[in-house]
């Protein structure tokens, strides 16, 4: 592997503030390690490395991404999805074991809420035969976070959204006890609802969905 990570983690090391790593492994109720570098300055850095070394040459992309994903501290999971984010577009169904690993590994919703509308988002709308696949799959999995990526891989798609099968990726799920998944669905629905308010309240006031769900769907809309 020629892309040099070590750079990467020398210029993260130097930016790094145990008081601060301290604060944020409480606030992500110590789910994870962290150098304790803020989030403006990791993207700056980051922007500042990318810019010395380039983007990962596609025939690396899968082992310097998993490489970053598999280091204990959380800003190298970041690095990777500010990485993946940069280069989405030459991703192809051929990469989409090793993305849905991402999912599934090292899983909180500072990650899923990167991947699932952002890179998983940007892939199913330029390529909907993978939907059956993963989304159609993920939101009657047992692991929450591949229910709640499937209800929000549509997020920002406004006017291109399938409103049929959000519908019923909700509904499927609307019975969850699950903190994140209600959040996602109502998520979700407050952010349709900037695209065609009518439809979402109409959904809201036809469906049992949980209160924390319903809230935020109405949100906006009281």
């Amino acid at each position: 592997m020629n892309f040099p990570i070590h750079e990467l983690e020398k210029l993260y090391a130097e930016h790094a503030d145990a008081e601060y790593a301290k604060w944020s492994k409480k606030y992500m109720r110590n789910q994870f390690d962290f150098l304790g570098i803020r989030t403006p300055i990791r993207r700056k850095l980051t922007k500042q490395f990318l810019k010395e070394n380039g983007l990962p040459p596609k025939n690396e992309l899968e082992t310097i991404i998993l490489t970053l994903w598999e280091k204990p501290e959380r800003e190298y999971q970041k690095a990777a999805l500010d990485i993946l984010e940069k280069i989405k577009k030459n991703l192809t169904p051929d990469d989409m074991p090793w993305l849905v690993s991402l999912l599934k590994n090292k899983s909180w919703w500072d990650t899923i809420d990167v991947l699932s509308p952002h890179i998983f988002g940007y892939m199913f709308l330029h390529d909907p035969k993978l939907i059956p696949l993963y989304p159609d799959q993920w939101i009657e999995d047992d692991y929450i976070w591949l229910q709640r990526s499937a209800i929000l891989y549509q997020l920002y798609y406004k006017e291109h959204v399938d409103e049929k099968r959000l519908y019923d990726y909700i509904l499927r799920q609307a019975h969850s006890n699950e903190f994140f998944v209600q959040k996602a669905i109502g998520w979700v629905l407050r952010e349709y609802a900037k695209t065609n308010a009518s439809s979402v309240q109409l959904f809201v006031s036809q469906n049992q969905l949980k209160p924390l769900s319903k809230r935020e769907a109405l949100k906006h809309l009281s």
